[in-house]
């Protein structure tokens, strides 16, 4: 649970009422600059004692407990100022103001850490149901896959309860074991749909199609399909929607296959060093289609030997920002991680890396899966060099 002390969020509402909300925040602080104004000035005659203790009232509003404690503060300063810059120490209305100004100020703040654990319990609620209902469209990949020894993570960026577009999954065929992460534009119910829609049609065309491309194709079709349902997504989804994915497939041979549409490369640990497996040629996310007039006909494979270490992820992992705006570097501790530990220690050590960068404030959801090879081939080639 976020600190009872830290102030409530601005809305995200429309541009008319987040400057509203704003205005309010100013409120407090704008009339204790009027009244320091009126008391030092030849003006002071105007009693401004309910003025002043207006101040805390309005911050319990919008400010929080935090911000509360703060104009409280700040009001008891300009009175102790006043009154000593007008010679009223000793007169009954100081000391009436004084009563009246800590009356409300432990009113407003006691009233405003109620509004606010109200409100982080509602929050909590309505997160917990939006986490199920993802839960039931993503689940964690199976440890042991074929050749694989494998883990999954999914974390939620901190966008109060709104479940994102993120998706995974991975599958054992008789075509070798298959993969899938992408990422859908927006949040939502509408980017949960998207998921869905996405990984229904992955998980029944990895067992049908040979090809690792008409499985991509496949869910792109069904992703067209979704968003010609009459009014099933809105106008802005409609227009700019897109989703990126990056399919892969790790046969009884020592390589992977990739197909990747707008997809951030897989990185693939090999003897200590974290390589991405950049495609060839760049491809445009599903949903896009219409912009380029060829589309990847193949996939494209690369070393992928025992031993190795593959991770798939979305942007939600590269484009985490610290405070001084710098991205994660992914490979790096990938690097510093190493082989040493399993799938899941290994993705643990990732979101704690993770966790230290950001501050433990993620802009962007994030998904993982994590692939070991660990059958023993012989003759197999060199990792990370491309095999076709």
């Amino acid at each position: 649970m976020k600190s009872l002390l830290r102030s409530p969020p601005v809305p995200r509402a429309g541009g008319h009422h987040r400057l509203l909300f704003m205005l309010m925040q100013c409120l407090p602080y704008l009339i204790a600059l009027a009244v320091l104004v009126i008391e030092l000035t030849p003006a002071h005659f105007i009693y401004t004692g309910p003025f002043l203790t207006a101040v805390p009232a309005l911050a319990a509003v919008t400010l929080g407990p935090k911000g509360t404690t703060a104009a409280a503060a700040l009001a008891l300063a300009i009175s102790v100022t006043t009154a000593t810059y007008n010679g009223a120490w000793g007169t009954l209305q100081v000391y009436s103001n004084f009563l009246a100004l800590a009356l409300v100020s432990v009113a407003g703040f006691i009233t405003s850490r109620a509004m606010q654990e109200r409100r982080q319990r509602e929050l909590d609620q309505v997160r917990s149901i939006a986490v199920a209902a993802q839960e039931v469209v993503l689940r964690p990949v199976p440890a042991c896959l074929g050749p694989l020894r494998a883990g999954s993570l999914c974390l939620a960026a901190g966008t109060g309860a709104r479940v994102g577009g993120d998706l995974y999954e991975a599958v054992q065929t008789r075509y070798g074991v298959r993969m899938i992460v992408g990422d859908v534009r927006g949040k939502g119910l509408s980017a949960v749909r998207a998921v869905a829609v996405a990984l229904g049609a992955f998980r029944e065309a990895v067992h049908y199609e040979e090809d690792l491309v008409e499985v991509m194709n496949r869910c792109a079709a069904a992703l067209r399909r979704e968003v010609s349902v009459p009014g099933a997504y809105g106008q802005e989804v409609l227009l700019e929607g897109f989703t990126t994915a990056l399919i892969a497939q790790v046969p009884d041979q020592p390589l992977v296959q990739l197909v990747n549409r707008g997809h951030p490369p897989p990185l693939l640990l090999h003897q200590g060093k974290a390589a991405p497996l950049t495609p060839s040629s760049a491809s445009p996310p599903l949903g896009l289609e219409d912009l380029v007039t060829d589309l990847p006909e193949k996939s494209e494979s690369y070393a992928f030997v025992p031993g190795d270490r593959l991770l798939l992820y979305t942007d939600g992992v590269v484009e985490a920002r610290n405070r001084g705006g710098e991205f994660f570097a992914l490979p790096e501790a990938m690097e510093g991680i190493g082989v040493g530990p399993g799938p899941l220690e290994f993705l643990e050590q990732l979101h704690q890396g993770l966790t230290l960068h950001t501050g433990g404030d993620l802009a962007d959801d994030v998904a993982m899966i994590l692939a070991d090879r660990f059958d023993g081939l012989p003759g197999s080639p060199s990792g990370g060099a491309d095999v076709e």
